[in-house]
């Protein structure tokens, strides 16, 4: 976490929608955090990649008892969570063809795969294997590439794991009070301020908006929840297309908003450079 912050970083509340709830335990991987939590850290320990989709309950059953299993071993390897439909470009590198599915990686190859769930006893045997088959070659847990993580932020960062966005935001605050220019800090509370509010809105936001395009309050909510189902190039195209049809105040409140939204994700992010680019048209 730096700077701006992949949004599907973040955890959210459940949605009480019947599906099945990520898996505990693991870390949950992004597009922007794959690098240092999958290929990185293999180079220390091997690291077992679960491939899951909250469609499935088998994924769910299987995430529990890898959780356990980490848990017990204390270090010797990593758990990492994929929910395919969140992030399929990251599934689409690992070639997913089944959920759940589970790849094992060390020094950043694959080394060992299966699919489907499995009994405890036969993921301790595999795991077991795992760690036979890489002993002695990795850096281990301890190696020089090991993250050293301020104890505040450590804190914080639990906090957002555990979906605690209250006590999260309250620690990064405090993290920002001290270091107006934290960049973790900074982004996280964009972050946690944008997920509390929009896990607050109504389903049915975005057909409210679309049947009263110009009602500014409604496009908002519209926006959150787009954003919340990763389309995101269709939020910042209805707050661009009500800033062409406003002016004065009202069109000052949608690009203060717009600006915001912009500032949830990686600057980089093709997406936002489109989306600033169209905002630059609508304004000029």
């Amino acid at each position: 976490m730096a700077g701006a912050i992949d949004l599907s970083a973040l955890k959210q509340r459940p949605s009480g929608d019947g599906g099945s709830s990520a898996p505990a335990g693991g870390v949950e991987i992004t597009e922007a955090n794959l690098e240092n939590e999958v290929l990185v850290r293999s180079s220390q320990v091997p690291v077992v990649v679960l491939l899951w989709s909250p469609r499935s309950d088998a994924s769910a059953q299987l995430g529990t008892t890898l959780g356990e299993l980490a848990k017990a071993d204390g270090g010797k390897w990593s758990l990492a969570t994929v929910n395919v439909d969140a992030v399929p470009r990251v599934a689409q590198m690992f070639g997913v063809q089944a959920i759940p599915t589970v790849v094992a990686l060390a020094a950043g190859q694959p080394i060992a795969s299966f699919q489907g769930l499995q009994p405890a006893d036969q993921l301790r045997r595999w795991i077991d294997s795992l760690l036979n088959a890489v002993a002695g070659k990795l850096a281990g847990p301890g190696g020089e590439q090991a993250e050293q993580v301020d104890p505040a932020v450590a804190q914080a960062r639990s906090y957002l794991d555990a979906g605690d966005f209250d006590n999260a935001r309250k620690a990064y605050q405090a993290i920002l009070d001290a270091n107006p220019t934290h960049a973790e800090a900074k982004g996280a509370i964009r972050q946690i301020d944008f997920l509390q509010r929009a896990t607050t809105r109504a389903p049915g936001a975005i057909v409210a908006a679309d049947a009263a395009p110009d009602n500014i309050e409604l496009a908002f909510a519209a926006a959150d929840v787009e954003i919340m189902q990763q389309n995101v190039a269709a939020a910042f195209d209805r707050l661009i297309g009500l800033i062409k049809r406003t002016s004065g105040d009202d069109r000052t409140k949608v690009r203060t908003r717009l600006i915001e939204l912009f500032e949830l994700f990686d600057p980089a992010d093709p997406e936002v450079i489109a989306g600033r680019r169209k905002l630059a048209n609508a304004l000029y």
